[in-house]
Formats: C-alpha cells, structure tokens, sequence
C-alpha cells in the first residue's frame, strides 16, 4: 500500500492505552494520521504516555457503555477509520466479574456497530477479536471457518461481539473485518498477571516466575510490533470492499506451551531461576493456535520478527521502564 495511506485520516481507536492500543497509536500518528483516543481510565504509566503519544493525540474520556458519547465523537471528529480495541482482556477478571466484561466487551461492542452504522463517513472498522472466540475445539489450529464456540466468561464475550460484527455487516452492509489473535506480548503491557510481563518482572526482581497453570497448556504468542502491521495492513486492504465482513487470523504459527515461553525468557535473560507452578487456574482452554494461511495468501502479510528478536525486544523495554520507575 502507498506509504500515505493514513495521511490525514481521522482515526477513532477504542482502548488506546491498552498494550495493542498504544502501539497502533503511535504508528498511526508517525503516518500523520489524525488519531482520535478513548479513555476510560487515566494510566499514568500507560505506553501510550510513557512513548509521550498521548500528547500527539486528541482523548476523548469516557466508555464504551455510553452510547450517545459514542455517536457524538464519531460525527463531530468526522471518523472515517475505526480501530475497535477496547475491551476487557484479563480472562481471570472476566472470570471473576463476568458482568463488566459482558457490558464492556458486548454491549460496547454493539453501541460502537450502531454508532457506526449512523455515520455516513466511516469507511472501515476493524474489530479485535480473539482466538478465544473458537473455544476449545479437537481440530486444531483454528482457521476462519472454524465455528465460534466460547464457554468461558471471556470467551463468550469474544465470540458474542464478533458475531455482533458479522451481523452488522451482513444486515447494513457496515463495512466491518474481524481480526483473531493470540497472546500478545511486547513492551508496554502492564497487566502482570500475564505470563510474559510477569515473568519479565519476576527475573528482573530475582524472583521465581510464577505459572497459574500446570504450564502444559498450549498458546500462540503474539508480537505486538507484528500485531500494529496487521492490523494496518488489513485496514488498508479495506479499500477493496470484497473483504468486509471477512475474519482474518494472525499468528506467527509458532504455539508454545505456557512453560516453552518462560524458559525460552528466561534463556533471553540469562536467568537460572526455576518457574514456580502453582496449578491452580481455572476455566481455561487447554490448547489454542491458529493457522494464518489466508491472512498470508489475500493480504501478503507475514510477521517480521523472531521469538527471540522480538523477546529481546520486549525485555529491553522492561528494563529501560524499570529503571525510569
């Protein structure tokens, strides 16, 4: 795609200083496009502020549950583009509170759709789903005709937005596409409770990694750098409407069981600490990778870092971070 694509665009991203969310910000904004951020809380630690982005940007504070604020910013900032990130993600809160992450990751999702579907300039919205969305299912890796069958609180509220998204497009034609990704990692995610910051922050703070699980379980791990090209390479794929309504899977199609990951951070970080597995989680699928034959085959897209260039990448951030707070 031309390299001006975003020139000028009015972009709205929802869960702009989430880990995603920061670095899609900012690679938008070195386009020159005109970035439009929704907030809900103020991070002072956020990516999103530490890169100082959040100053290139204009935030709208408020939540996805509030339909009208919604409508409001997508006609006064005239969107064009939307970037649906916004969610809750922590699947041992949504365990926990299944009911503010069914408010925040459906019903925001549907007052967003029917935002959208009112204002006359939105071209495109790409929307975060996840791999979660499938559920645990025999045949394995996913692919995008694999049916949606989540069971657990997080998962079904993944596999309920993106249906929601497959309805808008195929009752209003809005044109909307479906990203499904794994685990994303990289700098600027700060929910420790995720293996890969935590474990980060476990061997920095000499401390012994803790794993939730019996650490058997099978995951894709998702660069974030790789993540930002995705998704702006499907955005920009959008001006062929052929692909709205389409899903597309992204992974490096490399699956690592929950203790490949932390032993191969731990040989990044030259660490002889021994994980602690504390098996103990809960409501969890046991294996999850997907296949990336048709974002590969329709979009020419294709990760661009290693596990290790892109671990080493992450480490260094944590460092540089750790040292600043």
């Amino acid at each position: 795609m031309e390299n001006n694509f975003w020139k000028e665009k009015n972009v709205f991203i929802t869960g702009c200083t989430g880990l995603l969310g920061s670095w899609l910000t900012k690679a938008l904004v070195e386009r020159d496009a005109n970035v439009i951020g929704l907030i809900r809380d103020l991070v002072p630690k956020s990516n999103l502020n530490w890169s100082g982005f959040n100053k290139k940007i204009t935030t709208v504070r408020g939540e996805l549950e509030d339909y009208f604020l919604l409508e409001r910013t997508l006609n006064e900032y005239e969107i064009d583009s939307v970037f649906h990130l916004g969610a809750q993600t922590i699947v041992t809160i949504a365990n926990q509170n299944p009911i503010s992450t069914f408010e925040t990751n459906i019903k925001g999702t549907w007052n967003l759709l029917e935002a959208c579907k009112r204002s006359p300039k939105i071209d495109r919205i790409v929307f975060a789903s996840s791999d979660k969305a499938y559920g645990s299912q025999e045949k394995l890796p996913y692919n995008e005709e694999t049916p949606l069958e989540g069971r657990h609180p997080y998962d079904v509220s993944k596999s309920c937005a993106d249906l929601l998204c497959q309805s808008y497009y195929e009752s209003y034609h809005l044109p909307v596409c479906i990203t499904r990704c794994g685990n994303f990692y990289g700098g600027g995610d700060l929910n420790f409770n995720r293996i890969v910051p935590g474990t980060i922050r476990s061997i920095l703070n000499n401390e012994q990694p803790i794993i939730r699980s019996d650490g058997k379980r099978i995951r894709d791990y998702f660069y974030i750098e790789d993540g930002v090209e995705a998704y702006l390479t499907l955005a920009e794929h959008m001006e062929s409407k052929s692909l709205h309504g389409e899903a597309f899977n992204f992974s490096n199609e490399e699956p690592l069981t929950v203790l490949e990951i932390v032993n191969r951070i731990l040989t990044v970080m030259n660490s002889d600490l021994e994980p602690l597995v504390l098996n103990e989680s809960s409501n969890e699928i046991e294996s999850q990778f997907l296949s990336a034959n048709k974002a590969r085959n329709v979009l020419k897209w294709f990760p661009h870092y290693t596990l290790e260039e892109s671990l080493n990448k992450t480490v260094n951030w944590y460092k540089t971070f750790f040292s600043k707070y």
